[in-house]
């Protein structure tokens, strides 16, 4: 190579190097477009920072302003450019920043006020001018790409933390602690609360004044859309404090959504939503609010009930629902508003099991037994008055452990001394009923709706044999009773057949006796003409002559005397056939029997109408004999009245001694008179009157002759 040559290349060379050499001085940076420059200014006529980590008036330092993409002139004889990539949030996902510079917070701030003209923290001069403090920030970042100076900004997402080294361990220990905080409270992740869970967050705020030793919770502020600080949610800090909101557990909650809080500024708490089933109502007790007018009204001293929101007793319950509740803020008893079932007896439980603890009430009776006495009440809460009972008791399990188990047990403690064992069981139902009556005061008073008691059966203990016996003997009292009553209706039921059989044979020979009836009556009528034509008749032979007289004596007589003969035949035929058709009427059966007893009756009652029909068997037989009498006269020739008349000792010349005439006649007209006046007494006065007129008469007939 020769010299020209090489002079050549010295002098190029001298020119690269002078030309880089004048690059360098010049401070020639081309800074890509997915990164930013971070100046720091190594000297300047300004002197240095003392305190300030940025240098906001040209001061030796970390300069607020970004270089961007692009050329640039940075002379490294004045600037140290640091180059750091854009910083990324995906979607979705929060970020959060920590200030180096800016002003000390105060003591009752945890995080940095948000300066809103810092343009989301990528105006660094913005943010220190406008009172921007240092440490963790109130405000978050939410998804996408920014240009931060992290020589002021530490930003901290969940992947990476970007920062400018400052080469203090300190600072990258505390840096380390906060993305561990945020990453334990899921803070990166927005707050999701979806309406499957039944869930809502409860917060609680870790920046603010604090509420004070009176309050627990937090009271509700800026929750109005159309107030000026509306937080919305709790995701605007700033506009929280500002509306007046206190550090600590809030009583808002957090309903169904989505929210993008500051994990950093407020944590949130799930718990379940309040759920009141169907047939009950919650009664909320509140722990926080104002004191509250009372409206239980004066006589009720057991506490006050205040309207919602106020702290206390709410006088209005819960329907049926789902609630947001919070219930650190407060609590929520469930009510029953259905029947309500207790039971005294042991292992056995309503379906509420308010009635654990209950077993059966053990009495003493008026009789010295000590049974134990099972019992079920049923009751009900009227919704409205839930709060009073509530009030009063605290819940309804303390409402039947420490009031109604002692109430009910001493009433019937005092039932039993006044009844003895068996009538305890015998007048169970009149108990009762006076038991649900009697209670149902009680029950109100307590401001309880008592629907029904109902009592079991006494039993004894398990060494104590005495109360079964009694109810052995009350059970073979019964069953003796049910047997005599068996027995009486079963003889009522065989003197129902009886009579039944009566009626069927009776039914049988109905048309056998309805025509007895009928020859019955048509006989009866017979006899009654004959009867009246025999009158007639007597009559007429009354005032016949003495022969006529005479003669109707004799024939009657002779009549009389055939008529008997025929009328003993005639009975004797009848009784025996009588006699003959009750054996046939015996073998036959009861109902042949009944039936045959009538015929025969029917034949009497017929024989004796015939008999009657006449004038009676005597006057018949009498009327035979005169007739007799008087033929028999005619054809002897003898004379009727003697032609010698032998009187002895009779007054005025009449003889005491009739003749065999006077007393034939005598004779007959006697029972003719009697039958006639239908007197079987001859002593009768009228017979005996009616007799001594014949005679009479005939001897008054004698004498004339005589004469």
């Amino acid at each position: 190579m020769d010299a020209a040559m090489l002079n050549t290349l010295i002098w190029v060379g001298v020119g690269v190097v002078g030309f880089l050499l004048f690059l360098w001085i010049i401070g020639l940076k081309i800074i890509p477009n997915n990164q930013v420059a971070i100046v720091e200014k190594w000297w300047s006529a300004k002197g240095s920072l003392k305190e300030q980590i940025i240098a906001l008036n040209g001061e030796a330092g970390y300069q607020p302003d970004l270089v961007r993409g692009g050329i640039h002139f940075l002379s490294p004889l004045v600037y140290k450019v640091h180059t750091v990539p854009l910083v990324t949030i995906p979607q979705g996902k929060i970020a959060y920043v920590f200030s180096r510079d800016g002003k000390s917070l105060e003591p009752t701030q945890t995080l940095g006020k948000i300066i809103p003209e810092c343009n989301n923290f990528q105006d660094v001069r913005a943010f220190l001018k406008n009172g921007g403090q240092k440490g963790p920030q109130r405000g978050v970042i939410r998804e996408g790409t920014y240009a931060f100076n992290l020589a002021q900004f530490i930003i901290i997402t969940e992947r990476q933390t970007y920062y400018l080294p400052l080469g203090t361990k300190s600072e990258q220990q505390t840096i380390m602690e906060m993305a561990q905080k945020i990453s334990e409270r899921r803070g990166f992740d927005p707050v999701i609360i979806q309406g499957e869970s039944d869930l809502v967050g409860i917060v609680t705020v870790h920046d603010g004044p604090s509420l004070g030793k009176d309050n627990i919770i937090c009271p509700t502020v800026g929750d109005d859309a159309t107030a000026e600080h509306y937080h919305n949610n709790f995701q605007d800090p700033e506009s929280f404090l500002k509306a007046g909101g206190f550090r600590g557990r809030q009583y808002q909650v957090l309903a169904d959504g989505t929210y993008f809080i500051n994990r950093l500024f407020a944590t949130v708490e799930y718990i379940k939503k309040t759920v009141i089933p169907v047939g009950f109502v919650g009664v909320v007790v509140s722990y926080t609010g104002l004191k509250g007018e009372d409206s239980s009204g004066t006589d009720y001293k057991h506490g006050e009930l205040v309207k919602a929101g106020f702290r206390g007793v709410w006088s209005d319950p819960l329907m049926p629902g789902k609630y947001a509740f919070n219930t650190y803020a407060g609590s929520i008893i469930q009510v029953p508003t259905t029947n309500v079932i207790l039971k005294w007896i042991s292992n056995q439980n309503g379906t509420h099991k308010y009635d654990e603890n209950l077993k059966e009430v053990s009495l003493i009776t008026k009789d010295a037994f000590e049974p134990s006495l099972p019992l079920s009440v049923v009751f009900h809460i009227d919704y409205r008055k839930a709060p009073l009972v509530i009030q009063r008791f605290g819940d309804v399990k303390m409402l039947v452990d420490q009031t109604l188990d002692p109430m009910v047990s001493a009433y019937f403690k005092n039932i039993g001394q006044t009844k003895t064992l068996i009538e305890l069981i015998q007048q169970r139902n009149e108990i009762q009923d006076l038991s649900s009556s009697e209670m149902k005061g009680k029950f109100d008073h307590y401001n309880l709706e008592l629907e029904e008691v109902l009592i079991g059966t006494p039993t004894s203990s398990k060494n104590d044999n005495n109360i079964e016996q009694i109810l052995t003997q009350l059970r073979s009292r019964q069953l003796a009773k049910e047997q005599l009553q068996t027995y009486e209706n079963q003889q009522t039921a065989a003197e129902k057949e009886k009579e039944l059989r009566e009626a069927e044979a009776i039914a049988k020979q109905q048309t056998s006796l309805t025509e007895s009836d009928i020859n019955i009556r048509i006989q009866e009528n017979h006899g009654k003409a004959d009867l009246m034509k025999s009158r007639q008749d007597a009559e007429k032979i009354q005032r016949l002559s003495e022969a006529d007289a005479y003669k109707v004596k004799q024939q009657a007589e002779a009549e009389a005397y055939r008529v008997k003969q025929q009328a003993e035949a005639e009975a004797y035929k009848t009784k025996q056939t009588g006699e003959a058709d009750a054996y046939k009427t015996k073998t036959v059966g009861e109902a042949e029997a009944d039936r045959e007893a009538r015929v025969g009756i029917s034949k009497a009652i017929a024989a004796r109408e015939q008999v009657n029909a006449y004038g009676g068997a005597q006057y018949k037989i009498m009327q035979d004999i005169m007739t007799s009498f008087a033929d028999a006269v005619k054809t002897s020739g003898v004379d009727i009245v003697p032609k010698t008349v032998i009187a002895a000792g009779g007054k005025d010349g009449e003889s005491n001694v009739p003749n065999a005439f006077e007393s034939l006649v005598m004779l007959l007209l006697s029972d003719k008179v009697a039958l006639s006046k239908g007197v079987e007494n001859e002593s009768s006065p009228e017979l005996k009157k009616l007799r001594d007129e014949i005679l009479s008469k005939m001897r008054a007939k004698d004498i004339a002759e005589e004469k």
